[in-house]
């Protein structure tokens, strides 16, 4: 494999080309944004800044760190590699973006599932500077910015691949930065995922409700694949690290993150869905058709992992 840093960024002042030095990143009007001796770059101007320090805490970091490193979501990480790679052409490179990409996990997993012959331009993005700063600390081959979803520091039309896992989709600018064709890999929650989990954190469950993910504007859509599979939290430690990674730390009561913390295992439901969307018009030609059965690729939309 090949990866190699994502080059077209844009300045998020005026949005012109950014053009790298070596110490920093410049545009033609004269703004400049240093690289951290960690590699990363903060294209976060502060009046676009929510609060002094958005996103995910240091601490958040450190736990979702953890957990995705020891292997819990890994199926995922998978199902979202295939999804990427299928059917790229040779000889060309691929840019990607994971949008909201927390510590990097699933931007790792993707270039190791990289085949040799295969070159991907690599870009994670987070509001979180503390998750940026963890990304760049692990791997130095993709381009990490620390920067907003909502006015993404990409030039128009560059990029081949967009990844939204679990995040907080900005249609509108993806489909602005995502070439003709380029394709918006979104993951969400199932109505189960972590049910057992929110049984416990929450005094009762709203009723689920049939959740379908909406097509786009400008886009169309691939057939959906569902991930369901358990996986076994052994220690209170690992059940700490999961609740500080999900939104539910913050939404549950008092009572229910004590609940949590009296735990010392836990079984859960992880309950995922992919949808793929293309920009403009697919056409799923023979070739893919062909490529997904040699590969292995699933004939349903359904996957269980509850065997690993």
């Amino acid at each position: 494999m090949s990866i190699t840093p994502f080059q077209a960024l844009a300045c998020p002042l005026d949005g012109l080309p950014l053009h790298s030095n070596g110490s920093a990143w410049t545009c033609a009007s004269g703004h400049s944004f240093d690289i951290a001796s960690q590699g990363y770059t903060h294209l976060l101007p502060v009046q676009n800044k929510r609060s002094r320090d958005p996103g995910d805490s240091k601490e958040m970091v450190a736990a979702r760190r953890r957990f995705l490193t020891a292997g819990f979501y890994q199926p995922i990480a998978a199902a979202v590699s295939r999804a990427v790679l299928a059917d790229l052409p040779a000889g060309v490179t691929i840019s990607c973006l994971d949008a909201g990409c927390g510590e990097g996990y699933y931007l790792r997993q993707l270039a190791a599932a990289t085949p040799d012959a295969q070159t991907l331009a690599l870009l994670g993005l987070d509001i979180s500077k503390w998750a940026v700063l963890s990304a760049a600390k692990q791997d130095k081959c993709p381009s990490w910015v620390v920067g907003s979803n909502a006015n993404l520091p990409v030039l128009s039309g560059t990029l081949d691949r967009v990844l939204c896992m679990f995040g907080f989709p900005v249609i509108a600018e993806f489909a602005r930065v995502l070439k003709p064709g380029g394709l918006l890999v979104q993951v969400d929650a199932g109505p189960n995922h972590l049910r057992e989990l929110r049984e416990i954190i929450y005094p009762s469950l709203k009723p689920e409700r049939a959740a379908e993910t909406q097509t786009p504007e400008g886009f169309s859509r691939l057939p959906t694949e569902t991930l369901r599979f358990t996986i076994e939290l052994t220690n209170a430690g690992q059940i700490a690290d999961l609740l500080a990674m999900t939104p539910h730390l913050f939404r549950a009561s008092a009572e229910g993150r004590a609940a949590a913390a009296a735990l010392t295992a836990l079984s859960l439901s992880v309950d995922v869905r992919l949808t793929c969307f293309v920009q403009g018009v697919a056409q799923e030609p023979v070739e893919r058709t062909e490529s997904k059965r040699k590969s292995g690729w699933p004939r349903s939309d359904f996957v269980d992992f509850s065997g690993q």
